[in-house]
């Protein structure tokens, strides 16, 4: 049973179970509230000592970000450099992202670090960021004309056989940096990027084009990111990312015939729902004329 007592005018909170005595601040000095709030302390005591609850640490947001990150949560190099880079910039106060993705992907896993906390007993409470955290889906893809201005224009060839070779396959940009050649083999290659391991299928342009590539490339994340906007602003393409070459792919190929099953095998989505989910939008527009 557990019992009332004051000191230095405020109300305690006493309990022993199990030859363990627990005190606890009620943070009143009206006894009738302290009355009122007693079985709910009491019941939260009981299950703390029975070992159902584990005291929280309280720790801080700072505090509370070096855990997360030392966790072990089987995440990619690089799914744990990006948390890390989004979890010190809101340490350091930087504002949230104005693009409305990017802004969700930083909300996304600011949240995600409080509800781990909630989870293992860090925290007391999560103050998460509102707003959302799916963001918009990006719907640019590249038009014929603007690939044979790329493949026709970029001047730098080894550039150009990457630029080639990503919308030959589908792949990533990271996937393709880490491409060495044991990795290479008749009809595809296994590669290492976003998602781990996984074989990317290479059709003739691509093998040609890795027959022709006597060393493959070793640019960085941010090498490629800066030199194709700076291609793709010279050729007065607007509005291009590289990884538009990839959704160009996936397109291209269902507008063919190929099945949403195979282009999802190809763009090595977890599952085929992924792929409908990136693609449905991009093929309404494509249906044919109808009436009602």
């Amino acid at each position: 049973m557990a019992s009332l007592y004051k000191k230095r005018d405020v109300w305690y909170l006493t309990l022993t179970i199990n030859n363990n005595r627990v005190t606890r601040s009620l943070r009143t000095k009206d006894y009738k509230v302290a009355k009122s709030i007693k079985p709910h302390a009491e019941s939260a005591l009981i299950a703390e000592l029975s070992g159902f609850v584990t005291k929280n640490e309280n720790l801080s947001f700072n505090h509370l970000c070096e855990r997360f990150l030392t966790y072990n949560h089987n995440w990619s190099k690089n799914t744990y450099k990006l948390i890390k880079h989004i979890l010190t910039s809101h340490l350091n106060g930087k504002p949230l992202p104005t693009n409305p993705t990017s802004r969700a992907i930083h909300t996304r896993h600011i949240n995600q670090c409080w509800n781990w906390g909630l989870k293992h007993n860090l925290v007391a409470k999560a103050f998460k960021l509102p707003g959302d955290i799916k963001g918009e889906a990006r719907l640019r893809t590249f038009t014929k004309n603007e690939l044979t201005s790329l493949f026709d224009n970029i001047h730098d060839q080894d550039f150009n056989a990457f630029v080639r070779f990503a919308y030959y396959t589908g792949a990533r940009s990271g996937e393709i940096r880490s491409i060495l050649r044991d990795q290479i083999h008749d009809g595809y290659v296994v590669a290492y990027g976003k998602t781990g391991r996984r074989v990317i299928k290479l059709n003739d342009q691509a093998q040609e084009l890795l027959r022709d590539q006597s060393i493959l490339w070793s640019y960085s994340k941010d090498y490629v990111s800066h030199k194709f906007k700076k291609e793709v602003r010279r050729l007065n393409i607007r509005n291009a990312r590289f990884h538009d070459l990839r959704r160009t792919f996936g397109l291209n190929l269902i507008k063919q015939g190929m099945s949403i099953y195979k282009v999802s095998k190809l763009l090595g989505h977890a599952s085929v729902r992924t792929t409908e989910q990136h693609y449905a939008p991009l093929l309404t527009v494509d249906i044919e004329d109808f009436k009602l």
